[in-house]
């Protein structure tokens, strides 16, 4: 027998938002307010989850269960995977000796560390994010940034304020291609109404990352490389968005930023070189005199993880024959006695739906395998032992062990707030404000990526909501249905599992409070930007919408 979903418990819809609220406002006090450590505020948000399922929305406790436990497996894959995998690359590097190369040549660029987190956080993190998705940029972005020799806690939170400019256009395009399937809108029609809204931010990104680690002078001394990023960057994205569809705006930004700011800097460099308050600061013609020197076959064999890593992403992702091939492997499983047994309904659905339940376990197809591939073939190519790669992947798995049981708890609570309806109640409530819901609007896909860390799995759980909502209020549905995947972007910082993610890759467990204040208020401002943005296109600037 089906259980229904009831997104409205308490016969009111102001108590049921606030009762919805409060695993939400445990997760954010246990973190930010207790400072517990991730995975004990994940375990304790889950359990706050499960009995306000069962006890409010009256969920049967078998449903409870299998939600929560169904999440965690998808915590473990494909997500784990690919963080295990991504970090473990970062670390043959560093066990072979050849991160110090890596680290050399990039300082040969510029030794600058604002220069190098544009290059780094936000250019080459964008082009990770736009190939591979989850967790990949963070992980090996960050994990770079802390081996150049950046503060650990700035790395970590530099690359996930940086990956927020490409999440809407993320692994290929699916976040698009997701709200385009649920809402029957065209795909290139949203992708185009995105384009005209995640560029603007794409332009404040790289300014904002430089000021947060230096300050309002020493952002300034860098303003000509900062615009040459953001420019490049964000026209890029703007133009591909709009002519070509969702599919290539990431790859190509980050493509022509990164090769941009190269070219910029072989000009160009700063007077002097920004260094952390721990660090010397150091003219760059001294600098660079200091620097050792490589030759291009040295450079290139220590580069070859990640040269390897783009090649090896792009043939996994680009070629539908050969995913078709890999897809062979994928086992679908149903969960028994969760799968087709909780009942979607209005207006979340225009239909009263079965919420399906399945375990998608694509031992081929996963990022994380074509990523774990890539380490096998830098075996070859870094000159490692066997030996000594079986270690380094051990410690990488002990070193994983404690954010990945915040990942699994995460996508648990996540979960078990889909399935119980309470992540349905929050939209609902949000979407019932009326003529300011253009505004509020992004929120929704913010909330939808805190909860479930992906946008693309936001804009599956509200692209509905935000399609009914705006015919309610007569607002295009196209530009609501962008917003809630532009306002997702925001929330990609503040999510459990990307805050796991960077605490892990930089050396940091144990710090995910202090991360997630660190983050939070950022995230808060941008959404907010994006809810002006949309509010205003919706009212004034309605020739923008397609």
């Amino acid at each position: 027998m089906q259980w229904a979903q009831n997104y409205n418990p308490l016969g009111n819809m102001f108590l049921s938002f606030l009762v919805a609220c409060i695993p939400l406002v445990f997760f954010f006090w246990s973190l930010a307010v207790k400072k517990m450590k991730g995975y004990q505020a994940g375990l304790l948000t889950v359990g706050v989850a499960i009995l306000e399922a069962v006890l409010i929305y009256k969920m049967p406790i078998h449903l409870a269960l299998e939600a929560t436990a169904l999440g965690g497996l998808q915590g473990l894959w494909p997500i784990g995977w690919i963080i295990v995998t991504a970090v473990f690359l970062y670390e043959l590097t560093v066990a072979s000796g050849k991160f110090q190369i890596i680290s050399d040549s990039i300082t040969s660029i510029t030794q600058d560390r604002r220069l190098q987190a544009l290059l780094i956080a936000f250019s080459f993190g964008a082009f990770l994010e736009g190939t591979a998705g989850y967790g990949t940029p963070v992980a090996i972005a960050g994990g770079l940034l802390a081996g150049l020799g950046f503060n650990p806690f700035y790395a970590a939170g530099l690359c996930l304020i940086a990956n927020t400019a490409p999440v809407a256009f993320g692994g290929v395009g699916i976040p698009i291609l997701t709200s385009g399937q649920v809402t029957g809108i065209d795909v290139f029609a949203l992708s185009q109404m995105v384009g005209r809204q995640v560029p603007l931010l794409s332009l404040i990104v790289p300014f904002w990352l430089v000021l947060i680690m230096a300050g309002w002078k020493r952002t300034l001394e860098v303003l000509p490389a900062i615009l040459v990023c953001g420019l490049s960057f964000s026209g890029t994205q703007f133009l591909t968005a709009n002519f070509l569809g969702p599919e290539l705006p990431d790859v190509a930004s980050a493509i022509v930023s990164m090769a941009a700011l190269v070219l910029f800097l072989k000009f160009w460099q700063p007077k002097t070189v920004f260094r952390f308050k721990d660090e010397e600061e150091q003219p760059s013609a001294a600098s660079v005199q200091q620097q050792k020197t490589y030759t291009f076959g040295q450079i290139t064999r220590a580069w070859s993880p990640f040269v390897l890593l783009v090649l090896v992403i792009c043939v996994w992702g680009g070629s539908s024959s050969f995913k078709e091939w890999l897809g062979k492997a994928t086992v679908m499983i149903p969960i028994p006695g969760l799968d087709q047994m909780i009942e979607q309904v209005r207006p979340i659905v225009t239909q009263p739906t079965p919420y399906g339940a399945i375990y998608k376990f694509d031992v081929l197809a996963a990022t994380g395998t074509a990523i774990l591939l890539t380490c096998i073939l830098s075996k070859l190519l870094i000159g490692i032992s066997w030996r000594r790669w079986w270690v380094t992947f051990w410690l990488t798995l002990k070193k994983l062990a404690l954010p990945l049981v915040m990942i699994v708890s995460v996508l648990g609570f996540a979960y078990i707030e889909n399935y119980s309806g309470m992540s349905a109640t929050l939209g609902l409530g949000l979407a019932s404000t009326g003529a300011i819901f253009p505004f509020v609007s992004p929120f929704i896909g913010w909330i939808g990526v805190f909860l479930t860390g992906s946008d693309t799995s936001s804009n599956a759980l509200f692209s509905n909501l935000q399609h009914v909502s705006a015919r309610q209020i007569g607002v295009d549905p196209t530009l609501l249905v962008a917003a809630n995947s532009t306002g997702g972007v925001a929330a990609k910082m503040i999510s459990p599992q990307s805050i796991a993610v960077a605490t892990a890759a930089t050396g940091l467990v144990g710090k995910e409070g202090n991360l997630f204040r660190f983050t939070l208020k950022h995230s808060l401002l941008l959404v907010s930007i994006i809810g002006i943005i949309t509010l205003f296109q919706a009212y004034v600037f309605q020739w923008m919408i397609p």
